[in-house]
């Protein structure tokens, strides 16, 4: 009972809070707008010269006297290389060790144990066992 008396009492205020609106909504429209003050003028703003006056003449740097280069030998010298000897010294003899023999490989191999083809029985354990019957 309680819950249906406070969406009673909100539905209630609903209503009344949206009749409110509507006749402030309705108040609104019939009103007249107010007058909305003029913007001042903006002012003027000056104009640039078309034309620029004369830029100022670059000044000259004075010549300077250089003086001459020296000369460049068209041949140069050419380096004094020493002589290779024409024999090659004698390299001194090195003997390696014989290589270890490998082990031989036997021919055969040996036999490959036999696969059972039945399965060993497997032994009961008692306590597994379903207790005898006592009854006759």
């Amino acid at each position: 009972m309680a819950s249906s008396s406070r969406s009673l009492i909100l539905f209630i205020t609903l209503i009344f809070s949206t009749i409110n609106m509507s006749f402030g909504a309705r108040h609104l429209l019939q009103t007249t707008m107010p007058s909305i003050p003029s913007l001042p003028s903006l002012p003027t703003i000056p104009t640039l010269p078309t034309s620029l006056p004369p830029l100022p003449a670059m000044p000259t740097l004075p010549k300077v006297a250089m003086l001459p280069m020296p000369a460049i030998p068209t041949t140069l010298p050419q380096p004094t290389l020493p002589t290779l000897p024409t024999t090659q010294p004698a390299l001194p003899k090195t003997t390696l060790p014989p290589l270890p023999s490998l082990p031989t490989m036997p021919a055969t191999l040996p036999p490959m144990p036999s696969i059972p083809t039945s399965l060993p029985k497997i032994p009961s354990i008692p306590f597994l066992a379903p207790p005898p019957a006592t009854s006759t």
